[in-house]
């Protein structure tokens, strides 16, 4: 089993596919770690040899910011938006939706369970 940046990568996947696994690692991260590390494309995981696990660990270690750093790095500049005041920070503050989404109808994920209002009827088409 390859454990890279504190995750088990599954054994039963092709490399391109584990990879991204870990937090910070999309598609196009992972085409590009399995090319610089000169692994054929269709590999698995489970047929890794250790030196090919060691290259592919310290090309993530050299050019990209994965796991911790990364959930830490997000945190910190949603944490300065929020200080600063400035309307991302307020729509963060609030949990409403960031990027300019409408919240009349839709956005549940970010404002959670609807709460019923007492006394009002719901319109019902015929």
């Amino acid at each position: 089993m390859a454990r890279i940046a504190g995750i088990d990568l599954p054994n039963n996947k092709r490399v391109e596919i584990g990879l991204r696994y870990i937090f910070g690692i999309g598609p196009h991260f992972a085409k590009c770690i399995v090319r610089d590390a000169k692994i054929p494309e269709g590999k698995k995981v489970v047929d890794l040899t250790t030196e090919e696990v060691t290259a592919i660990r310290e090309i993530i270690d050299a050019n990209y910011t994965v796991e911790g750093n990364l959930r830490r790095e997000i945190a910190m500049n949603i944490k300065r938006v929020t200080d600063l005041g400035c309307y991302r920070g307020l729509r963060h503050r609030k949990r409403l939706p960031v990027r300019g989404q409408r919240t009349h109808t839709n956005a549940r994920t970010r404002k959670g369970k609807a709460i019923p209002i007492a006394g009002k009827k719901i319109a019902t088409k015929k």
